[in-house]
């Protein structure tokens, strides 16, 4: 018996209302592992994209500007897309320095 992967879902739980998010916790779960994936995805493309970048850079030399600039703007809208959560780091410091004022 040959072995078979996982077959992940590719759209929305059908009982997945985006009004009500907390009405059937396994659609939210659902949606939320969804959106996870397909940011996972948009990520690793942009890594992909960079690295054709660098490698086309070193390449081209001089004429970098002009001959990679498909690749440039293909990496550009890929990371228009993705968006990084950034911690707030100033909150634990102040309340570190608060803690030492004590």
């Amino acid at each position: 018996m040959p072995w078979k992967a996982h077959q992940f879902p590719t759209e929305e739980h059908p009982d997945w209302n985006p009004d009500d998010p907390y009405a059937d916790p396994v659609a939210l779960l659902e949606h939320r592992e969804l959106e996870v994936r397909k940011k996972f995805i948009r990520m690793e493309k942009a890594k992909i994209l960079r690295e054709k970048m660098k490698l086309c850079y070193l390449r081209e030399g001089v004429n970098q500007l002009v001959n990679c600039r498909e690749i440039v703007d293909m990496y550009w809208e890929s990371i228009q897309d993705v968006d990084f959560q950034l911690a707030d780091s100033t909150r634990f410091a102040s309340g570190h320095q608060n803690q030492a004022k004590k």
